[in-house]
């Protein structure tokens, strides 16, 4: 089982390596550009694609290759106060949105993660930092769902085009490592 696992975690890396390092390269600039302009990066995802949100702003924070000051990164699916609030009051649609209208800049970008782009609490976020005239990149999966068709022409996708969850996020977690 281990076997087969590996063999598929390899199938879906390579069926991916003659599109992603574009998407990648451009993403990579777009964040470097919003630090040079000392904006932050604001970042949320729900359930695991959090967990990945965390991970990276980590590595944003503390050192990751070599060392460097802090880099100004914010995940908004970490304050626990706010998302039971906004789950105890029925708002967990505009979890992230709030916090963009509190937080969120036109110097800022936001970074999105997600395996299947059919969250309500992703989309408010969107059009959020579209009034804020925030950069957006989106992490997204297998077919973007309604996120997907809810970008504009400034807005960058990286899209994982693999069907399997688990796969996406390991991929997702490749690229905020490349990031």
């Amino acid at each position: 089982f281990v076997r087969s696992l590996y063999a598929e975690y390899l199938e879906s890396q390579m069926s991916l390596a003659d599109y992603l390092p574009e998407k990648i390269s451009s993403a990579s600039q777009k964040l470097v550009d919003c630090l040079l302009q000392d904006g932050k990066i604001l970042i949320c995802g729900n359930g695991a694609s959090s967990a990945n949100a965390l991970h990276f702003s980590t590595a944003l924070i503390h050192q990751y290759k070599v060392e460097r000051p802090a880099l100004p990164v914010i995940v908004l699916s970490h304050d626990c106060t706010v998302l039971s609030t906004s789950a105890n009051i029925g708002e967990y649609a505009h979890v992230f949105s709030r916090q963009i209208q509190a937080l969120g800049s036109d110097k800022d970008l936001l970074l999105i993660l997600t395996t299947n782009g059919d969250s309500n609490s992703l989309i408010h976020a969107v059009d959020t930092a579209r009034e804020r005239g925030m950069e957006i990149i989106v992490l997204n999966g297998h077919h973007g769902g309604a996120l997907s068709n809810h970008l504009g022409p400034r807005d960058l996708e990286i899209q994982v085009a693999i069907p399997h969850a688990a796969r996406i996020r390991e991929t997702h977690l490749f690229i905020l490592h490349c990031f």
